[in-house]
């Protein structure tokens, strides 16, 4: 494990980059091919809810991105926290270790997949990294306002802080290789967090990662560039993105988030759809298929980003193509070692 004492982070993450070659592909939609697998979604836990009822697929989900290509795999606790689980009648305890569980499932399909592929040299070279995933407030209030930001009375940092420390702790002593602050909606909650990792002496590389649906602010309203400075100023955050944000904004907010940090960008987009908090659905076809998608993945590395993947309703066909395209040689160009 990394640890971060004396500013480490970013520099953890400048040498899996490295190690990766100069880029590192990060995995898809989870939820998405959870549910092409069969899985029901319909509860507040999402994607959590196998971490109860199924686990062996989100196992097989990771692997088939480790198959397509993907260098980090995240796990399934985006949606998954110890109000929630204990909403549906578990102890603290058994939340806990049901987040623990999501991480030892994500540490199990990479020792498989390093296991099968033990006589290939392609895999073994380049980093397989698991990243905790931490998903907002309005995550678990499953009501769609983690796209809009807008919570309410719960609104404090404080509070917000209280929702979120122990959880971090728990997923930080699974033994995760990043800690992934996911869809991040407003300034609040990034302050929240970077607060966190402080005191609770996190020694794991963190990413924070916000969303847009403007190509200018974060769905919050808030300003990307306030937002990402607290990012840059907190030595325990290695990296620094967007995620759940259309394909078409994602130029525009790497040139923004480039302005105020030098830390590794990274860019998860969703495929360009809406998601509907009431309907509880993702709207609209204005999707992009995976080629369109991949056609980005040019000027993304161009604009400077380290580590690119998927989003919601990509695939691991969407992580092949961009492993392809990123190694054909033209866009392995080295990131700048500060």
């Amino acid at each position: 494990m990394v640890g971060t004492a004396g500013g480490g982070a970013e520099e953890a993450v400048r040498r899996w980059v490295e190690a990766g070659g100069g880029r590192l592909v990060l995995d898809g939609g989870l939820a998405t091919e959870l549910e092409a697998n069969g899985a029901d979604l319909n509860d507040p836990l999402w994607s959590a809810k196998c971490l109860l009822a199924s686990p062996h697929l989100i196992r097989k989900v990771h692997m088939d991105y480790l198959e397509a290509g993907a260098n980090i795999i995240i796990t399934a606790s985006y949606q998954a926290t110890i109000q929630g689980f204990e909403s549906k009648g578990f102890s603290k305890e058994q939340s806990e270790n049901l987040l623990t569980k999501s991480v030892e499932i994500a540490r199990e399909a990479r020792e498989m997949f390093l296991k099968e592929h033990l006589d290939q040299s392609i895999p073994a070279q380049k980093p397989i990294l698991v990243a905790a995933s931490i998903g907002s407030y309005g995550a678990y209030l499953a009501d769609g306002s983690e796209y809009s930001g807008d919570y309410g009375e719960a609104g404090t940092k404080e509070f917000l802080k209280d929702f979120h420390r122990r959880r971090l702790q728990v997923l930080a002593e699974a033994g995760p290789d990043l800690i992934a602050f996911e869809t991040i909606p407003n300034k609040l909650e990034a302050q929240a967090y970077v607060e966190l990792l402080e005191e609770c002496n996190i020694h794991i590389p963190a990413w924070f990662s916000f969303n847009s649906k403007d190509g200018v602010n974060i769905v919050s309203g808030d300003s990307l560039i306030e937002c990402a400075t607290i990012a840059d100023k907190c030595a325990k955050v290695g990296a620094v993105g967007i995620n759940c944000t259309p394909p078409r904004f994602i130029h525009g907010l790497i040139l923004s988030i480039r302005k105020i940090t030098d830390k590794p960008i990274l860019i998860y987009p969703n495929s360009g759809e809406r998601y509907d908090g009431e309907k509880k659905e993702w709207v609209e076809s204005t999707g992009v298929s995976d080629g369109d998608f991949v056609s980005y993945v040019n000027e993304w590395c161009k604009d400077g980003a380290a580590l690119i993947g998927g989003c919601c309703r990509t695939t691991p066909n969407t992580i092949r193509a961009i492993h392809r395209t990123l190694n054909q040689g033209s866009n392995a160009q080295k990131l700048p070692v500060a």
